[in-house]
């Protein structure tokens, strides 16, 4: 298997199981993941990798970097830790096989990176980005601590990981505002709800761009849209214009607004039940 398949695959199989990176209504330059000798932020697919790393792994430091670049500045990786693989690029000279003529071209290979809490020796503060005096809303909160979530803060990327359950989230104050925050949240929320565990819905043909991946999207975004309008703050997600893109794909089944907005109150609803959940029984949640 190639370095282009294998990347690829690992994101696909995360993408068939509801992982889907979240559009900024947030402003974390200083907190996005980055190699620390050179302090260049990943991009491309490596943000996408490091991003589901630290969500698994629970690393909060946006701080990466090879085992020998640890070893030049001090530091040891420690015993049994894994590294994440991430992709580099580089350029060589070849000879074109038509025309025999020199020519350069770029070839990737992987680099296997570390993030600063799997190394002992080394301590890295946190870069702060600017932040927002964003204050929780009580009944917001409520609503993601009763659904037992588990969500991890830091970085610059919101996504689901349904390999490990976890929902990755940004620090509260690099949003625009706390609705933005609570919105995207709720966004993410209601993937979570996906799991054959919770609301049951098939999400394993979705891969990013095709019409099952659009199909989720639209239900995470008018479940995220009911949640807000049940807490009374102003879901200021996509937009009606994105909305629309996602339909246009769906244009194929004129029911699909239909099926995803059932979809998405059913998860809204499984989500609420939460709140009561000191007098709902097991069988009432399921069946919300």
């Amino acid at each position: 298997m190639n370095i282009y398949q294998e990347i690829t695959d690992s994101i696909i199989a995360e993408l068939e199981k509801g992982a889907t990176p979240w559009i900024k209504p947030w402003n974390a330059p200083m907190g996005a993941d980055k190699n620390v000798v050179t302090q260049k932020p990943y991009r491309g697919v490596n943000r996408l990798i490091t991003a589901m790393a630290s969500g698994i792994k629970g690393y909060s430091n946006p701080a990466w970097a090879t085992y020998k670049q640890w070893q030049e500045m001090g530091g040891q990786v420690r015993t049994g830790e894994k590294a994440t693989k991430i992709v580099y690029w580089n350029k060589a000279i070849g000879t074109d096989k038509a025309t025999g003529e020199k020519k350069e071209y770029a070839f990737a290979k992987f680099h296997f990176v570390f993030n600063v809490e799997q190394v002992d020796g080394i301590e890295i503060v946190k870069s702060e980005d600017k932040q927002n005096d964003n204050q929780r809303i009580d009944n917001c909160e409520k609503t993601i601590q009763n659904s037992g979530a588990r969500i991890t803060h830091g970085g610059d990327t919101a996504c689901f990981i349904p390999s490990s359950d976890i929902i990755r989230m940004p620090e509260i104050g690099t949003f625009q505002s706390a609705e933005h925050y609570y919105a995207t949240a709720f966004h993410e929320l209601t993937h979570w709800t996906s799991d054959k565990n919770r609301c049951d819905r098939d999400i394993s043909k979705g891969r990013f761009g095709n019409p099952d991946y659009a199909f989720e999207e639209l239900v995470a975004e008018l479940g995220a849209a009911f949640l807000c309008g049940n807490h009374g703050i102003k879901g200021d997600l996509r937009h009606a214009g994105y909305i629309e893109s996602w339909l246009k794909c769906l244009k194929n089944d004129p029911k699909a607004i239909f099926k995803a907005s059932g979809l998405a109150q059913s998860a809204a609803d499984y989500i609420l039940a939460f709140n009561n959940a000191e007098t709902a029984t097991e069988d009432e949640l399921l069946a919300a």
